[in-house]
């Protein structure tokens, strides 16, 4: 059996020159814009304890995490699949402040599932986390920096959709069913299986008004007219009435601080049911409705570290809209021709004065081509020139 020692695991690829060469403009874009909207830049670790790694997000990221045994130790470890986590630890637990706390990341992590049949396992996320602001204004400017990033990196058109995971809750929450059961309803939910829902009510022998906004709650997205209807179908739900002027709310400030924004609902995105809290938010592409961008409310997350606060953040997958990210300016291209009576010291002073001013100098074999220059040896000193043929 012959083994091809080049093949990479499913869902895992080498990044090439020029799609890195955008990626790390995209980062740098980004880090950029995050420091000057007061987010403060965090590198937390490739591995954690698997407990500390995983609290507070439940099943949600288990199965999609690496697990590894600690030599040392012998305790269970995590190569990390999501970020936010560990920047809810770090605010809890290495950065305890009063005040509101802001922190931004750009790494890449680690999926033992893809997402999706197309989806990398080593997605590059950039992202921004507020913490200790619980006020509907920290949900607008965690969404309106999100759609800032995105306009940096070339998405002049953006397509946002809001969601609310207690929508959801408070219908499941109402069932009293056992939380296996409830698991096999999230899972119709989110395929948006009607008939299936039906049936579930019907085995389980669910009121009859209940049972109906169960399976009304996936075909509840669309545009504004959306939070309307649910306002007729919820208005003797308090907690759900305020979840509808809560999106109301975002939608206006969002429509009115962007005019490239198009906003829908869907009031049954119950990504990250057991992560989130409220309010839910994904951006997606037009062309092929892959999301780029997600985000949310998952407050008191950092309570198992010592202090339950409230939260709010997004995250982006740069690698899937690296087509998009600005191109890196072409810089020239300097080859060294070298001669054996060339005084070496000046040489190798010019060669950095030109890389100082953003050239590229080559001081062996390389490609050249025309509009490139080089450096040559003569008349008893180096000279630039350009490459004629």
């Amino acid at each position: 059996m012959t083994i091809e020692h080049w093949l990479l695991p499913e869902g895992v690829e080498d990044i090439l020159p020029e799609t890195a060469s955008k990626i790390e403009q995209g980062r740098r874009i980004l880090l950029d814009l995050f420091k000057s909207w007061g987010y403060e830049y965090i590198i937390p670790p490739k591995l954690e304890y698997l407990e500390s790694l995983l609290t507070g997000t439940g099943r949600d990221l288990d199965l999609k995490t690496f697990k590894v045994i600690d030599q040392l130790s012998g305790r269970m470890m995590g190569l990390p699949a999501d970020l936010t986590p560990q920047a809810a630890r770090i605010d809890a637990h290495s950065l305890p402040r009063d005040a509101a706390t802001r922190l931004c990341y750009a790494d890449f992590v680690l999926q033992s599932r893809p997402a999706h049949m197309l989806a990398s396992r080593s997605p590059l996320k950039v992202g921004a986390e507020l913490f200790g602001e619980p006020s509907l204004a920290g949900d607008v400017e965690i969404i309106s920096l999100m759609i800032e990033s995105l306009s940096q990196l070339g998405m002049k058109s953006v397509q946002l959709e809001l969601g609310d995971v207690r929508f959801f809750r408070a219908l499941m929450a109402e069932t009293a069913l056992p939380e296996s059961v409830q698991a096999q309803f999230f899972a119709l939910v989110q395929k948006k299986a009607h008939d299936e829902l039906a049936e579930m009510t019907r085995a389980h022998a669910l009121p009859g008004a209940l049972a109906e906004l169960i399976c009304e709650l996936p075909m509840m997205a669309g545009d504004a007219r959306i939070l309307e209807q649910a306002r007729d179908k919820f208005k003797g739900w308090p907690a759900l009435m305020t979840a509808i002027d809560d999106l109301a709310y975002l939608s206006e400030r969002i429509n009115t601080r962007n005019q490239n924004v198009q906003v829908s609902f869907d009031l049954s995105e119950l990504r990250g049911l057991h992560y989130h809290t409220g309010m839910v938010f994904s951006v997606f592409l037009r062309e092929s409705g892959q999301t780029v961008a997600r985000g949310g409310r998952y407050d008191n997350i950092g309570a198992v570290f010592g202090r339950a606060r409230s939260a709010t953040g997004f995250d982006i997958e740069l690698l899937m809209i690296s087509d998009t990210i600005p191109t890196v300016p072409v810089a020239r291209m300097v080859h060294v021709v070298a001669h054996p009576d060339g005084n070496l010291q000046e040489q190798w002073q010019m060669s950095e004065t030109l890389r100082a001013s953003g050239d590229i100098v080559l001081e062996g074999a390389g490609i050249r081509s025309l509009g490139d220059r080089e450096l040559v040896w003569l008349a008893g000193q180096w000279q630039l020139r350009e490459i004629t043929s």
